[in-house]
């Protein structure tokens, strides 16, 4: 995707300040923030500094806007595209029509290999294929897997439940067509980050329910998994750590109006009944997220239900961590334990 004159030099500016030494980085971000026994990490509080001056909102204005603001922002933080991954437009049929999505192959990979089925965040209302572009890169080349990155339809266009259908969807032609995606059918995994861990625990719920074809492993970061109340973690980190309380309540209203019952598995599935039989999970959570208390409950309810399930609270982190890989080596540390616990779940 071609990047203007002008995102190019904001990009720069970007990698000149986290380049610059800690002390400086210390004095731009300003005193460390303690809070809830966790220390932010520097990287993290430049960053929302940063973002503090540009005034980038995740939510703001009409659905059309705040998409287009996450685009151009996109460049800042995200890096430039990791190489050398090959990639190729894929069509997945769909009852309401061509669900679009982007095949993505790092450099010598063995045939078959094994797949993820990647869903991007944005609160099911923004985030695009190309906005996680690069995480989709990463997951590929340090995972050493496959990617298919799903182009979900988004509220309020298509609300609730458009997403879910379209991820189940997409995980049952991956495994319909491995042999057409060159993927070991027994090794696909579904992920995604924050709206799109949700489409992944709930893919890896509905299916493992009707039987059949099912993921052998969930990559979920920072997901969201109960939209019918509040926890305490949205209360104490609700404003000021990039992902706002107003942020999530827009997204929410968007994509679950009046009438959705906000119980419903599909949309909370925190409150699913039934955990049993559930494939091995990686949930990763940020200590400095409204949603981090969610995400450790739905881990700890794998863990009661005998699923094998890793929990790593990044404790110094903000939500949407997997996203800021250009900016500040610790985003880059935690990306890469996801693409690790990626790598040892689907190891044959």
């Amino acid at each position: 995707m071609a990047t203007s004159l002008q995102s190019r030099v904001e990009a720069a500016a970007a990698q000149l300040i986290f380049g610059l030494p800690a002390p400086v980085r210390r004095l731009i971000a300003g005193r460390a923030i303690r809070l809830d026994g966790q220390e932010l990490a520097l990287d993290a509080q430049l960053l929302l500094r940063l973002q503090q001056i540009s005034r980038v909102s995740m939510a703001a204005g009409t659905p059309e806007i705040a998409r287009q603001r996450i685009l151009d922002s996109g460049h800042l933080v995200s890096g430039t595209p990791i190489e050398p991954v090959h990639t190729r437009e894929v069509v997945i049929p769909a009852e309401h029509g061509p669900l679009p999505a982007t095949l993505y192959v790092p450099e010598g990979i063995p045939s078959p290999s094994p797949l993820l089925v990647f869903f991007h965040g944005g609160g099911w209302v923004v985030g695009s294929r190309a906005s996680h572009d690069n995480a989709a890169r990463y997951f590929a080349k340090q995972a050493g897997v496959r990617v298919l990155s799903v182009e979900y339809r988004l509220a309020p266009e298509n609300p609730f439940p458009a997403a879910p259908e379209d991820a189940v969807t997409a995980f049952d032609y991956a495994h319909a067509k491995a042999t057409d995606l060159d993927v070991d059918p027994d090794r696909i995994a579904v992920g995604g980050d924050s709206a799109g861990g949700n489409l992944a625990a709930v893919t890896a719920q509905v299916t493992t329910a009707r039987g059949g074809a099912a993921p052998v492993f969930q990559l979920l970061l920072y997901p969201s998994v109960d939209a019918s109340r509040r926890r305490r973690s949205r209360e104490v980190f609700g404003r000021g750590f990039f992902l706002t309380d107003a942020d999530m309540t827009w997204f929410a209203d968007h994509y679950a109006p009046a009438g959705v019952d906000r119980t419903d598995p599909r949309l909370s599935p925190l409150l699913t009944e039934d955990f049993t039989g559930l494939p091995p999970a990686y949930v990763a959570t940020a200590g400095f997220d409204p949603l981090r208390d969610e995400g450790e409950e739905y881990a700890a309810k794998l863990r009661a239900a005998n699923v094998p399930v890793t929990l790593s609270r990044q404790r110094d982190l903000i939500h949407g961590y997997m996203n800021f890989l250009g900016v500040g080596k610790r985003f880059r540390e935690a990306a890469s334990e996801a693409a690790g616990a990626l790598r040892l779940g689907l190891r044959a």
